[in-house]
């Protein structure tokens, strides 16, 4: 006891003096060692790792004193600063028209490779695209979800303006248009949605009274594992209340229905047989995806009768798991993760197309 009492107090000092570095860093290491239940020293020995630029064992000790206390904000602050250093520094924003005469002056002092980078830059106008891996998890595990959603925003945005690009997006957003919708786009930013506790989610323009093309972010302390999905949704609950929110409720109850309808006849053979070889789960209300169901018993659940408001929430498609090795590698490599939700969308966007057509009301 004695000498964890000393190690408390000198890594204590330490923190008075705004030392983080690599003597304060064993300190708290050993204190850790000592005494696993000490939350300060978990506290400490994360601010010690991020000021070393440790990352993942910073995300270790983070995680640590957040599970001991998952009130700790000191703790959940500094996850989020972990969050923000991987995501790296912001691609430069595309500057003000200059004269031509400026344009060419710096296009002949420039080097051919520092021309060709910044037009890349202006061209992105956003952070470079990168996976969703163990710390962006973390973070979505123990911040609130509206924190979660604006924090992980420099990770997700990009994937979602790949995706824009995607052949399969214009034909979602001509479907739209043709309903009498605006939106030039898939998905627009700034358009991550906080969900329950460790869930954050994003779907197309318009898409809270539609048919979803939702992409699900699910962290392992609230939905048992860590995970991504993708796939068709219906947010049936009564919420978002708008101006619109009656109307929408209604229109997306008639989207609903004709889900059902198209499911338990013409799609049901081919929906089994897709989330059997494409690992697909049924998610209904605020449980985790029924991963204990067989496919057709997915899918029966699918079109049982009732009061489609108790539900509150349906969704079919593909998920990733943080527990399976190659979950893991589409999920932390963006070409990899942007190419399965591609994949998915496309299996899909005919299910939902047929939908959306038949039933929209403008």
């Amino acid at each position: 006891m004695e000498r964890v009492a000393a190690l408390e107090q000198k890594a204590i000092d330490f923190a008075k003096r705004g030392d983080f570095g690599v003597d304060a860093r064993g300190v708290n290491e050993e204190l850790t060692r000592l005494a696993p239940s000490n939350e300060g020293a978990w506290t400490r020995l994360g601010r010690c790792c991020l000021e070393l630029g440790q990352l993942d064992d910073a995300t270790s000790a983070l995680d640590a004193a957040l599970q001991l206390n998952p009130q700790n904000t000191i703790a959940r602050n500094l996850q989020m600063e972990v969050t923000r250093r991987r995501a790296g520094p912001v691609a430069a924003l595309t500057p003000r028209r200059r004269s031509s005469t400026a344009r060419g002056s710096a296009t002949r002092t420039d080097s051919a490779g520092a021309t060709r980078t910044s037009r890349r830059a202006d061209k992105a106008g956003t952070l470079a695209m990168t996976g969703f891996g163990r710390a962006e998890f973390t973070a979505l595990g123990h911040l609130a979800p509206a924190a979660a959603a604006e924090s992980l925003s420099t990770r997700i945005e990009p994937l979602l303006m790949a995706l824009n690009d995607r052949p399969f997006a214009s034909k979602v957003v001509e479907a739209r248009n043709r309903a009498g919708h605006a939106g030039a786009r898939l998905f627009r930013r700034g358009s991550i949605q906080p969900g329950s506790p460790g869930h954050i989610h994003v779907y197309q323009q318009g898409g809270r009274w539609e048919p979803q093309l939702n992409i699900g972010f699910f962290a392992a302390p609230q939905w048992g594992k860590d995970s991504i999905a993708a796939g068709i949704a219906f947010q049936l609950a009564q919420d978002g209340q708008d101006d619109k929110a009656d109307a929408g409720r209604e229109r997306l109850f008639q989207y609903f229905e004709a889900f059902q309808q198209h499911v338990a006849t013409t799609w049901r053979v081919l929906l089994t047989d897709w989330l059997r070889t494409h690992g697909g789960f049924v998610q209904i209300g605020d449980r985790p995806p029924a991963t204990d169901l067989l496919p057709n018993d997915a899918v029966a659940s699918l079109i049982k009768g009732g009061n489609p408001g108790i539900r509150e929430w349906v969704f079919c498609g593909r998920w990733l798991f943080g527990d399976r090795g190659e979950d893991i590698g589409i999920a932390t490599d963006a070409t990899r993760l942007v190419r399965w939700i591609e994949q998915t969308f496309n299996d899909l966007l005919p299910l939902w197309g047929t939908v959306y057509r038949e039933k929209y009301k403008s």
